[in-house]
């Protein structure tokens, strides 16, 4: 692989922002294959009718960043890693780095090392802050490059996103750089977290501590760690799973999404539970294990269907972390009442009064479903909460 020599530019105002963008990122989330890890899983992706949105997605946070300082300029990879959207979002681009891998037309030429010397190359080039957009395991890559004195915020659109290094939305991305280029907000550090893809598919969820980062934190607009659920709200989690099978009606297809509670109601209704993946259960009985986004647009087609969702601890997510084959296509054909939330009180409570999130990647479908949901805690209990759609509100 080549790269350019690092020219220095011109001293910006607030600092210089690198960009660096996985294209593959998030390929393997809608095709249900808990990842996207490696040639062989994006090729199956790509089979099962699934696209990586990791570009599109970089380009509406840099859409932010454009409208607020239309003169800004990046410094970024080329090709498929940053260049192209730069320029789609009306930024200047100095590329800086142009391995082979990023401006092949193989959509799965990228890899883990492109990635980490792409970032070497944007610092080298005087970037204090890198922009990156992908999941856990690029925030890995990413963690590996930027070295210390380096700030990093990640754009999600991977599978995972487990990590505290990534704003809630890419629009709050964009707002985060511009705050952060008037010297408007401060860092903290942060943990990259991921998991080994390979072990999930074998049923084994273990985050682990890859390293820690600087990143620009701004209440609302940047992601907190996922926190795992306590051992001590075991009988909770019971008594809410025990809630959302009560809720279920006949003739009516429901979409179990990741995440221990349902993993719970899974076990309540007796039938087999795929972590981090969608299984749908109709009258008591599985009908569909592990769906790919593909197959669930099928399902809701054919008649009723919700979405059994629970709530991911300290992060609040709904959707758009880690269930990506509860697509925006397969979730706004479901009614006016799509979601089925269950969750603990003690989550909730953990929140510290922040909203429920979504983030489907369609700002229509975001809308219609933020408001209040009503979030089944118990047999007889539930709480009425409020979701936000942070890519709508610029947060």
């Amino acid at each position: 692989m080549s790269t350019r020599p690092a020219r220095a530019p011109a001293a910006r105002e607030g600092g210089i922002v690198g960009l660096v963008v996985n294209p593959v990122a998030g390929i393997g989330g809608p095709a249900g294959l808990k990842g996207s890890d490696g040639p062989a899983v994006q090729r199956l992706a790509r089979e099962r009718g699934a696209r990586a949105r990791a570009e599109e997605r970089a380009v509406r946070a840099l859409e932010r960043l454009v409208a607020a300082r239309p003169g800004a300029v990046v410094v970024t990879a080329g090709g498929r890693m940053g260049e192209r959207a730069a320029l789609t979002a009306g930024l200047g681009a100095e590329v800086v780095w142009d391995g082979p891998s990023a401006t092949t037309g193989a959509e799965g030429a990228t890899t883990g090392a492109d990635t980490t010397a792409a970032v070497r190359a944007v610092v080298a080039a005087g970037a204090d802050l890198v922009l990156f957009a992908g999941g856990d395991g690029t925030a890995r890559d990413v963690c590996t490059g930027a070295g210390a004195g380096v700030a990093v915020l990640g754009i999600p659109a991977g599978v995972k996103m487990y990590s505290g290094c990534f704003a809630v939305s890419p629009a709050a991305a964009g707002a985060l750089a511009v705050a952060w280029l008037g010297g408007e907000v401060a860092t903290e550090e942060r943990e990259v977290l991921d998991v080994d893809e390979d072990q999930v598919r074998t049923g084994r969820v273990e985050p682990r501590l890859h390293g820690l980062v600087r990143v620009p934190v701004l209440a609302g607009r940047t992601q907190a760690r996922k926190a795992p659920t306590p051992t001590s709200e075991r009988a909770a989690v019971g008594a809410a799973a025990h809630g959302a099978v009560q809720a279920m009606q006949p003739d009516v297809s429901y979409l179990l999404g990741p995440g221990g509670t349902t993993a719970q109601v899974a076990r309540l209704l007796g039938v087999p539970f795929t972590p981090l993946g969608v299984d749908v259960v109709r009258d008591g009985s599985l009908v569909l294990a592990d769906a790919s986004e593909e197959q669930l647009r099928a399902v809701v087609a054919g008649g009723p269907a919700r979405a059994v969702v629970t709530v991911i601890g300290g992060q609040g997510f709904l959707l758009g972390r880690g269930n990506q084959q509860l697509s925006a296509a397969v979730v706004a054909v479901m009614g006016p009442d799509p979601l089925l939330v269950v969750a603990t009180e003690d989550k909730l409570t953990a929140l510290h009064g922040r909203p429920l999130l979504v983030d489907t990647g369609d700002a229509d479908l975001d809308a219609r479903l933020a408001g209040h949901v009503r979030v089944i805690t118990g047999p007889s209990t539930t709480s009425l909460y409020p979701v936000h759609a942070p890519e709508n509100e610029g947060a």
